[in-house]
């Protein structure tokens, strides 16, 4: 018999077993790795009623954190289906089990006994499936018996990072307790925090080059699709509102062209957007031409005016951030060189936030013009090394070296260098300083990481957490912003989580 059944064809079967009297066990989850612990747990589940089907969690859907399946959901079913306790396997084609409980109904849903504490899971997942358990009228029920894990013993086993890699993490286990790291993502909730810098629309134009025009030294781009992403300083507000507790934009539009409806729709429900204007201007728009296949960035056009606002405009948005300053536990300065923060606005920055972090770009745009010691006073900054090296004037330099050389000139406690695939280095004024390498493995674009990095260790930063634990959080973000091209959805706190528990274990 073929154990193995689409969801549907499952719930014909269960349909017509309840219809002859047997009572329905359902199992859930992701069995990546199948181990003792899961041949118990389906063994007890099986000894509670009359049929046992198991349904699994889809590749696309598992949240494990990096290289995570292991195993892939046909060769998972197969290791569940060839189990004799187990009468049928389905994958679920939903993120959840919510919706296979509503379509089975099963008699009794099953969970480990490591979900007894519903409400101490921190997905809200069991939560959820407990509830739509009690609207079809399941009983929830537990096993009891040793728990293992499979995150555990893939990472013990079947890693598949370097062998530097796994030693500087089992370094990091023996330092840090994974509670302990939790605990600062949830702290950050509790956080006010006011955003401020320039808007960015990039703009993704996908096609092929098709070759050189016949009659001019022109590239020829045949244009196949087209998406927009809400990017600068709406990436940053939106990855921070996805951890903390309120965030208050503060931005400049163009008066033409402004975008304010998309943009008001892409902005997470706990960002308070306040648009100044800029008159006789768009709203910075970066277009970029990217070849489909690859998703090589070809070229780029800046269409904006970065002379910003006029001076009367300039004066009363001062004012106003002036008097909102106080309000907010620390501000993110998210500075690409545009305009949108003035001479004027980063003197108050300096001098009237109780805790300021800052990024400034360099890019096309400003490359050579704007660095880092714009600001002569802040809390935590970081900048990228080619930024660092532009600022110091030093192509060749040790990174470590060049953050002393930057304490010399502002007045800044702490300092992170992203250093792409070397990982980056968290620096102290005092001298200490750590290196925590890259967890990127799946690069698909690399822009709009550092606005993901900026955001969540300059929360982290704030809660005085430990330099590495800054470095370690910064890097596991940017390893899941880079899995997405550009800033297609921000970095939430769920994936965060389960990256650090996959990596932790």
């Amino acid at each position: 018999m073929n154990k193995i059944k689409t969801i549907e064809a499952l719930a014909e079967i269960v349909k017509a077993e309840k219809e002859k009297g047997k009572k329905i066990v359902h199992c859930h989850g992701v069995f990546d790795l199948l181990h003792i612990g899961h041949i118990r747990y389906f063994e007890q589940a099986r000894q509670m009623g009359d049929i046992l089907v198991v349904t699994l969690t889809a590749d696309e859907f598992v949240d494990k954190g990096p290289h995570r399946p292991a195993f892939t959901q046909d060769l998972r079913s197969e290791g569940i289906a060839s189990l004799k306790c187990v009468d049928y396997v389905a994958v679920n084609p939903w993120l959840t089990a919510e919706e296979t409980l509503r379509l089975l109904k099963p008699d009794i849903y099953v969970k480990g006994s490591e979900f007894k504490k519903i409400f101490s899971d921190r997905t809200g997942k069991i939560a959820a499936e407990k509830k739509v358990a009690d609207e079809i009228g399941a009983k929830i029920a537990f096993t009891e018996d040793i728990v293992f894990s499979s995150t555990n013993l893939i990472n013990r086993y079947l890693s598949k990072f370097s062998d530097e890699m796994n030693n500087y993490l089992n370094l990091f286990r023996s330092r840090y307790k994974l509670n302990d790291i939790l605990e600062i993502l949830d702290k950050m909730s509790e956080l006010n925090v006011l955003v401020i810098g320039d808007t960015i629309l990039d703009e993704y134009n996908y096609g092929s080059v098709i070759g050189k025009s016949s009659k001019d030294p022109t590239l020829a781009f045949k244009f196949e699709s087209q998406d927009i992403f809400a990017g600068g300083v709406l990436a940053v507000a939106n990855h921070t509102a996805n951890f903390a507790n309120k965030v208050q934009l503060v931005t400049i539009l163009g008066e033409n062209d402004s975008y304010e409806k998309f943009i008001r729709s892409q902005l997470r429900p706990n960002v308070y957007p306040y648009f100044a204007v800029q008159k006789n201007s768009p709203t910075i728009l970066k277009r970029r031409f990217i070849d489909g296949d690859s998703l090589s960035k070809l070229f780029e056009v800046y269409i904006m005016n970065d002379s910003g606002m006029e001076k009367d405009d300039d004066s009363y948005l001062c004012q106003w951030l002036e008097d909102q300053l106080p309000h907010y536990d620390l501000v993110i300065a998210s500075d690409f060189g545009h305009g949108a923060i003035s001479n004027e606005m980063v003197k108050i920055l300096c001098e009237k936030s109780k805790f300021l972090a800052v990024n400034t770009q360099a890019n096309a745009g400003n490359r050579g013009f704007h660095t880092i010691s714009r600001y002569k006073k802040f809390d935590f900054a970081c900048i990228a090394e080619h930024e660092i090296r532009l600022e110091m004037r030093d192509l060749s330099g040790e990174v470590q070296t060049l953050m002393q050389r930057l304490f010399q000139q502002v007045e800044c406690p702490q300092l992170v260098v992203t250093c792409g695939r070397k990982g980056c280095v968290v620096c102290q004024k005092s001298g200490h300083f750590v290196k925590v390498p890259t967890f990127a493995q799946n690069i698909v674009d690399s822009v709009g990481a550092g606005d993901a990095f900026l955001s969540v260790t300059s929360l982290a930063a704030f809660l005085n957490a430990h330099r590495e634990i800054i470095g370690f959080i910064g890097n596991i973000v940017g390893a899941l912003a880079v899995e997405y091209v550009g800033n297609k959805k921000p970095i939430n706190k769920s994936s965060v989580e389960q990256y650090i528990v996959s990596l932790m274990k």
